[in-house]
């Protein structure tokens, strides 16, 4: 099928994907406003088959040392998938199946798709990596850019607990070392061992949960427009520190739900 823009609708939700940029979620609408900061690098991108930096963008894989292009200067940045253009396997009102095959800088073939499922009052997003051939080091995320303020209301405010901050080196990635959480702002990674869950609240306009089985999540609210909260398979640079391996037998699969209420 072709890689148009996909529209689903679920009571007064709207979401649209976009196939042909990246099987990113290029916006999504809860009674006509805009959660999500609009533009081609925005929305909602999967993260995908790696997540944040990965050092000097090289990682290894048993004996062999993989380069992946600087797309981030001295390191590689949020995998290959959101710069390619996705397929539709399936559509209906409220439920697309996106998928996108690995190719060339990845060095292994594979196969993601991504569902996205919506009713009135949630969002899930569920990711898997398969491989039929070798196996493999990857991690799945999402990074989505929700709008600061909606339709000039109070600022948004971010809730979450977590057991734990990565500290982040000069480099931008984590050092190894687990620090109590620090306050904000922030461009880092939490832990959530029992499960990410970060809330959104937009004063008198709308709360959103942000949550996932996974137990990483970076948290970026340095920029004015907007405020990221990136559930993810492991931390930043983990196909070197922390890898998940994709076999022919076991795929990676991740999902995250966003669920909302008007306040």
């Amino acid at each position: 099928m072709s890689q148009e823009d996909i529209t689903l609708t679920a009571g007064d939700a709207e979401v649209t994907l976009q196939p042909g940029n990246g099987g990113r979620v290029g916006g999504l609408r809860v009674g006509g406003v805009q959660l999500l900061r609009q533009g081609e690098r925005f929305g909602c991108f999967p993260m995908v088959p790696w997540c944040g930096r990965i050092r000097d963008g090289r990682f290894r894989d048993g004996a062999d040392v993989h380069q992946m292009p600087l797309n981030s200067p001295p390191h590689a940045i949020h995998g290959t998938a959101r710069d390619g253009a996705w397929n539709i396997a399936r559509t209906t009102t409220d439920e697309a199946v996106l998928t996108y095959d690995l190719v060339e800088p990845w060095p292994y073939p594979g196969r993601i798709t991504q569902i996205a499922a919506l009713t009135p009052d949630a969002l899930t997003l569920t990711m898997s990596v398969e491989t039929y051939d070798s196996s493999f080091p990857a991690q799945i995320g999402w990074h989505p850019w929700f709008n600061r303020t909606l339709d000039g209301g109070e600022p948004v405010r971010l809730d979450f607990t977590a057991a734990w901050q990565e500290e982040r080196g000069d480099d931008h990635l984590p050092t190894g070392n687990r620090l109590d959480p620090k306050p904000g702002p922030w461009d880092d990674c939490f832990g959530m061992p029992d499960g990410v869950d970060v809330t959104l609240t937009w004063p008198g306009q709308l709360e959103l949960k942000v949550a996932s089985r996974e137990e990483w999540v970076v948290v970026y609210d340095e920029q004015e427009a907007a405020v990221c909260v990136e559930p993810q398979t492991g931390p930043p640079n983990g196909l070197n520190t922390l890898p998940r391996l994709v076999t022919p037998l076991e795929p990676l699969e991740a999902s995250t739900t966003w669920s909302w209420r008007r306040l």
